[in-house]
């Protein structure tokens, strides 16, 4: 049974993730997760991937910035999709009318066509953001990005999974001797920014690796961090996960499958 996720592209300039699965009518179904590009750009990055916009079945939304939140209202009114976020991220935000808009009260968990979903709180500078696992039979695949530190939480809610993408967002020194102004350091390198390579390595160390498929390093910042730097700090942990994908901002990443 397909189970599968891609990315259209990680980063500051744009985020947007691609989950597909054999639905309860034995088709195949996917949604977006996040949508941080014009709605032409979407489009184009969904073709390379083999998809239409008009194949989604949702899209997720799991915050109101603008690397995420961009092209989700026009890409929902150009093709009548259905969208899932939080009050506070709605609220957040003059999106205009949406075809049809259903709000995750409370974090509580949905289905589409067969695909449980599980909203996941997170510590972030945003009005109610939130993250995703996704459950296809014993088959968990989580998202984690947009989050300044671990809380028990989320820990516990991300610790196993079969796939899992996760930011490694900076370097703390390059952001330290970096061009941002000292209030987006802080913000940045702060519990409710983004976690460093570091965060992340130590996160993955208590995880459980031996379940692990697929880690994908994402959301990496073009400014503060380097593939490189992320390599070097993760090095040890990644040596120990079957398959390790370096996200990128122009090409995200190709499918992969979740068996």
């Amino acid at each position: 049974m397909t189970f599968r996720f891609a990315s259209l592209g990680s980063g500051s300039k744009g985020n947007g993730t691609v989950v597909q699965w054999q639905g309860d009518e034995g088709q195949p179904v996917a949604l977006l997760v996040d949508c941080g590009f014009s709605a032409r750009e979407t489009v184009m990055r969904l073709e390379r991937l083999g998809l239409k916009a008009s194949d989604l079945a949702a899209v997720l939304v799991t915050h109101e910035h603008g690397d995420h939140i961009k092209g989700v209202a026009p890409l929902a009114r150009r093709f009548k999709l259905p969208v899932y976020m939080t009050p506070g991220t709605f609220h957040s935000k003059d999106l205009g009318v949406l075809p049809e808009l259903n709000l995750i009260e409370g974090y509580q968990g949905f289905s589409i066509s067969g695909l449980k979903i599980q909203p996941v709180a997170v510590p972030h500078d945003a009005r109610e953001p939130c993250q995703f696992i996704f459950e296809l039979g014993l088959r968990r695949l989580g998202i984690l990005t947009d989050l300044g530190s671990v809380s028990n939480h989320v820990e516990d809610s991300f610790r196993s999974c079969d796939a899992l993408l996760m930011e490694a967002n900076h370097d703390p020194m390059m952001l330290a001797c970096g061009a941002y102004p000292p209030s987006l350091k802080r913000r940045v390198g702060g519990p409710w920014g983004h976690l460093s390579n570091q965060q992340t390595a130590a996160f993955l160390q208590r995880a459980d690796l031996p379940r692990l498929q697929h880690l994908v390093v994402a959301h990496m910042s073009l400014q503060n961090n380097s593939l490189a730097l992320a390599q070097q700090v993760l090095g040890d942990v990644a040596a120990a996960i079957k398959k390790v994908t370096w996200a990128c901002q122009d090409d995200g990443f190709d499918w992969l499958d979740i068996a």
